[in-house]
């Protein structure tokens, strides 16, 4: 510190240099989440926009909506069938392309191209790999008896195949997290725990789990938030867009506010939707952080 005290002219040119700053952040992003905050407890008009109600009735037909409470169960089902698979994967994948192996950097690369690669590009690929004729992963099951299966052409199987892309697609980004933590580990802590006579699954569960548990907790926390907020995924493999998969099978919280928004001009409940998935998603990070504080091992 130089010693000198702060003026009012200094601070008059301060916020005179912020300005173009807080002008942007104030136009779109401070005022559209009040304004947001606004809309939720509001019903407007669809055509003059004007304000007809305010209160909480939005939130009281959310509750009784069977749309509503489809797209939540959806949600969750998601999220519990996309972060712990795709994390599990990932973590045997790293654990693979950790090892002194040819062609490493080659796999590396590969594994990592479908986190570069478009949203609509990845689902048009697993749209013909589920393709219920001429699909590949149909064409495999059949080797081993099973009859083909409408993946994306059937509610029973809809939310399955979402399942299944949206793992494919994650792994990249896991995969180098997890490699980019697994070369921070000591090698000199294997080496003790191979001369106490520790296995290789041993050593895994002992060394590699515990010293890898940020990478672990930062992939949890952000799949998690990712999966609640899961989108383009669903609206690129059904086609059409009118519904999410057959009979709205694959139905999520997002695409329900989509629906609310773009389909039934309904801003007011569209935002009220929103609000509770964002508060949904703050409870579960809030969780998260306080599990993560008792097995999260840091250096």
């Amino acid at each position: 510190m130089d010693g000198t005290r702060p003026t009012l002219l200094g601070t008059l040119k301060a916020y005179i240099y912020l300005l173009p700053a807080l002008l942007v952040l104030g136009t779109f992003s401070i005022y559209p989440l009040f304004r947001s905050l606004f809309m939720a407890f509001t019903t407007v008009h669809r055509r003059t926009l004007e304000v007809e109600e305010v209160g909480l009735h939005n939130f009281r037909f959310l509750m009784d909506d069977p749309r509503f409470a489809l797209a939540l169960r959806n949600t969750f089902t998601f999220v519990l069938g996309v972060v712990p698979v795709a994390i599990l994967i990932s973590l045997g994948i790293a654990v693979l392309l950790n090892q002194k192996i040819r062609g490493a950097t080659f796999f590396r690369s590969i594994f990592f191209l479908p986190f570069v690669t478009s949203t609509i590009a990845i689902a048009m690929v697993w749209n013909w790999i589920f393709h219920e004729r001429h699909g590949l992963l149909n064409y495999f099951l059949g080797f081993v008896g099973v009859d083909p299966r409408p993946w994306i052409d059937h509610p029973d199987h809809a939310m399955t195949a979402l399942i299944i892309m949206s793992i494919w697609s994650r792994l990249g980004f896991n995969i180098i997290i997890l490699l980019a933590g697994m070369q921070t580990i000591d090698k000199q802590l294997y080496l003790a725990a191979k001369v106490d006579g520790a296995s290789a699954w041993h050593r895994f569960k002992t060394v590699t789990v515990p010293l890898l548990s940020p990478s672990i907790f930062f992939l949890t926390v952000m799949g998690v938030i990712g999966s609640f907020r899961v989108f383009g995924e669903i609206y690129a493999l059904f086609p059409g867009g009118a519904t999410a998969g057959p009979a709205n099978s694959a139905l999520t919280v997002v695409y329900y506010v989509f629906q609310r928004f773009w389909d039934d001009r309904n801003f007011g409940l569209a935002t009220a939707a929103a609000l509770v998935l964002f508060v949904i998603i703050l409870c579960f990070t809030l969780l998260q952080f306080w599990v993560g504080k008792k097995l999260v091992h840091y250096k």
